[in-house]
């Protein structure tokens, strides 16, 4: 059994790791809804990488799902699969589960996290901002939030178009001859920190979930006599 010492450092390092995701994640979400407004986008790298302002009401990846009531329905999901993940990681920590594993759970934590704050307070502490009338948000404006608790918007930024201005074959089923993009979603720090642990996962998944040999005991049968005297080679 690990002592208690010995679990409060595994502990504070996972810790450590949810905290600078939400940390990195909230930042750059602040830092764009504070300088950009919505729609707003300029080149970081040529023309592959952009920082992209859109917010969307729904899932991560900029996936939608049912209208208000369905904002509310997935901000509780989130609320509570954070909770219940918060017991889940303890676990993981507990049980010696392996440090590649536990890693990779607290980086889908941290992300659902990061989404979570958003959906939760962003609608009270931000103006909206409007594409039309390109006004950049302000924080804790004086008449208050877009929104209410539980129907803030999730803000994304980081877009990735490698390949831009290209068409799909005519003879292509129902987009043929349509503009093609690849990597089309907007996405943000949180989503990609549950990307990258759900893939790492599936990655390694035999070597985080490795079965240690069991040692099989055989009982060998006699029929001398045992007593105190008897030795058995």
């Amino acid at each position: 059994m690990p002592t208690i010492k010995t679990m409060a450092v595994k502990g504070r390092q996972i810790i450590l790791i949810i905290l600078l995701v939400i940390f990195a994640d909230q930042a750059l979400k602040f830092y764009i809804k504070l300088h950009y407004f919505a729609g707003e986008e300029h080149k970081i790298i040529g023309n592959w990488f952009r920082l992209h302002f859109v917010e969307n009401e729904g899932m991560a990846w900029g996936w939608k799902f049912g209208g208000g009531f369905g904002k509310i329905a997935l901000t509780l999901f989130r609320l509570v699969a954070v909770i219940w993940g918060s017991f889940l990681l303890r676990d993981f920590i507990r049980k010696h589960y392996h440090k590649g594993f536990i890693i990779c759970a607290a980086l889908i934590y941290a992300g659902a996290l990061g989404n979570l704050i958003d959906s939760l307070f962003y609608g009270i502490i931000f103006e909206q901002s409007n594409p039309f009338a390109q006004n950049i948000a302000k924080l804790l404006p004086a008449s208050g939030g877009y929104a209410g608790l539980l129907h803030g918007k999730v803000v994304d930024m980081l877009y990735f178009p490698i390949i831009t201005n290209a068409h799909y074959p005519s003879w292509v089923p129902v987009w043929g001859g349509e503009d093609f993009e690849f990597f089309r979603p907007v996405f943000n720090l949180a989503d990609m920190s549950i990307s990258t642990g759900v893939i790492v996962i599936l990655v390694f998944q035999n070597r985080f979930f490795k079965k240690h040999p069991v040692m099989e005991h055989h009982t060998v049968e006699t029929d001398s006599l045992v007593n105190d005297k008897t030795q058995i080679f």
